[in-house]
């Protein structure tokens, strides 16, 4: 019987993070993972595959559309399907390596297979049993489908099977408006397939700044994916080869058809916390199906933590990461924290959508006095000489105090540009302090120190 000091249990990005923080501070450390490969979802089917395959649409959308607009004439690139997911797989590849590697190096155990938790201090895998003194769950999340929807990964898939359909098909039908879905949904679009985006509320990407959602959507139908709003979809009727999608159109009770090649299934994600033996364990779950724990990581059973998709808040990696980080400090003595004020958001269509901290909505409703500074990426040299003049930055400050409170950006290298302000955030500065602060020419950044200009007596180049 193995004795460790933590093992983690799941290697995604709030396990892998974890697990080797744990053994930076100095811990005998083991993770358990079941896949052939490390990484969880995460690398494997969903955060890098997906853009890996956004980034090649992408590049084929800049070739048809921009690439003559630049003196850059020929014939269109065609589309090798089988060669672009042959790239796609071995991006992952690199990645997954690339924890084996960080693994070897930091002296962690990969214990391989599927584990449980059979009483307090002990972690099974296989038929071996590990001792423990504290334990991390990292089991991450699932796709969750509508009820009486069967998943076939083929003609009815979710986003594991859309990262590897045989071919590219005529129509694509997309159960959901949210981030899976546009950015999946996206990339078919780029790829030629007709792309209907069905969603049940009436608004894109739920809990996102409302006049950043609408220009999003707007900007998406510019680009031809079609959107059904306010609609419950009531069933899908499948093939080998075919799928009709049955929904009801809540404004008048309405029922409609739409047939598709394939069906992406993208409404949500829930905590993937099955055979852990949780219930027999003990441990305490929220009523959404969530690990329960403290401040701390710490779950109702002691030397158990839990971290990432299995427990409360934002289905983010990097939110994953930084439990992960944090429970090892909070293991090792250290005080460990994480700023659920500064985590930021990122949609990787084209434009991209980033954001963080507090919408206009959000102010609205706590009562507190605000003020917005907006710049548009039309004012920016660089935007527009790279055809990405599209979207705009919004900087929300405190109205007495000038702190930066949020920040929404939709437009070129939004995932990148949004850190600056998490920085800033972390800092408590106030916007002035952005706008103050010297920006290189000609970059897209220069649009968030207007925006921040604009919070003040105003931007320059508007």
């Amino acid at each position: 019987m193995a004795q460790y000091d933590v093992i983690v249990i799941g290697a995604g990005p709030g396990g892998y993070v974890a697990a080797i923080r744990c053994a930076q501070l100095g811990l005998k450390t083991a993770c358990v993972e079941g896949r052939e490969s490390l990484g969880g979802t995460c690398l494997n089917v969903g955060c890098i595959p997906s853009k890996a395959l956004l980034h090649a649409s992408h590049q084929l959308h800049e070739a048809e559309e921009n690439f003559a607009k630049m003196g850059l004439k020929g014939k269109s690139p065609s589309v090798d399907w089988k060669q672009m997911l042959s790239y796609k797989d071995d991006v992952i590849g690199q990645n997954t390596k690339g924890i084996e590697f960080l693994f070897k190096k930091n002296k962690i155990d990969w214990l391989k297979g599927w584990g449980s938790i059979p009483e307090a201090g002990k972690v099974k895998v296989g038929d071996e049993v590990h001792e423990a003194k504290n334990i991390i769950i990292a089991s991450g999340s699932e796709a969750s489908a509508l009820p009486g929807i069967e998943i076939d990964e083929k003609v009815v898939v979710t986003s594991t099977g859309a990262l590897e359909l045989g071919k590219i098909p005529k129509k694509l039908v997309v159960i959901g408006a949210g981030v899976i879905g546009l950015e999946l949904g996206s990339v078919y679009k780029r790829l030629g397939s007709e792309v209907t985006v069905i969603e049940f509320l009436d608004n894109i990407t739920p809990g996102m700044d409302a006049e950043v959602s609408k220009t999003f959507q707007r900007t998406l139908k510019k680009q031809g994916l079609d959107f059904v709003m306010g609609a419950a979809v009531q069933k899908v009727d499948a093939t080998k080869t075919k799928a009709t999608v049955t929904y009801k159109l809540k404004k008048d009770d309405s029922e409609a058809t739409i047939d598709a090649d394939t069906v992406l299934v993208a409404t949500g994600r829930r905590p993937y916390v099955d055979g852990l033996g949780l219930e027999a364990l003990g441990v305490e779950m929220t009523e959404r199906g969530e690990i329960k724990t403290d401040g701390h990581f710490a779950t109702s059973v002691k030397g158990v933590y839990a971290i990432g998709d299995c427990i409360t808040g934002p289905m983010l990696a990097h939110k994953a990461e930084d439990e992960g980080f944090a429970a090892a400090e909070i293991i090792a003595g250290q005080a460990g924290h994480v700023n659920y004020d500064v985590i930021p958001s990122v949609v990787y269509t084209w434009p991209e959508v980033a954001a963080v901290g507090a919408t206009e909505e959000m102010l609205k409703e706590q009562g507190r006095a605000y003020k917005v500074g907006k710049f548009p990426f039309m004012g920016n040299g660089r935007a527009k000489a790279n055809f990405a003049a599209d979207g705009f930055v919004k900087i929300l400050a405190d109205k007495d105090t000038d702190r930066v409170l949020g920040c929404h950006i939709i437009g070129p290298g939004a995932g990148d540009l949004i850190h600056e302000i998490c920085v800033a955030m972390e800092f408590g500065a106030a916007a002035e302090d952005v706008a103050r602060t010297c920006h290189a020419h000609p970059t897209y950044s220069e649009a968030v120190r207007e925006a921040a200009l604009a919070c003040g007596d105003g931007p320059i180049h508007v």
